[in-house]
């Protein structure tokens, strides 16, 4: 069933608290990825599910609530390379395929948070 245009994924999937499990099923999948785990080897995880959950919930249509570092600053020093940040988008997109978005609309996702690749990589 397609989404109506005037309803957003973050209403369709049932908004934050829906969301907020997306992003501890997608954080089961990092901590998991030898690939990109490291990076969080020494971070607050409780402090960084809000922050991907505010995070999440904007890249899927809801309000913008994320109060955090920039995405430079956020990433700084941390040398992310192409891999890493295709490993985590691959994460994101089974998380998101786990509560029911089509293919179509994990490409939606995916296509607004590429456009942080260059915030994001080489940092």
């Amino acid at each position: 069933m397609p989404t109506s245009p005037n309803i957003t994924l973050y209403e369709k999937l049932g908004g934050q608290p829906v969301v907020a499990q997306i992003v501890d099923d997608f954080y089961k999948r990092v901590l998991a990825d030898d690939i990109v785990n490291d990076f969080f080897a020494h971070t607050d995880m409780e402090k960084q599910r809000r922050h991907q959950t505010a995070f999440v919930s904007h890249a899927l249509g809801g309000p913008n609530q994320y109060s955090g570092r920039s995405m430079e600053k956020a990433h700084a020093g941390l040398d992310l390379q192409a891999e890493h940040f295709e490993a985590i988008a691959n994460h994101l997109a089974e998380s998101l395929a786990e509560y029911g978005l089509t293919q179509e609309e994990i490409n939606s996702v995916l296509e607004r948070i590429s456009t942080l690749k260059e915030a994001i990589l080489h940092k």
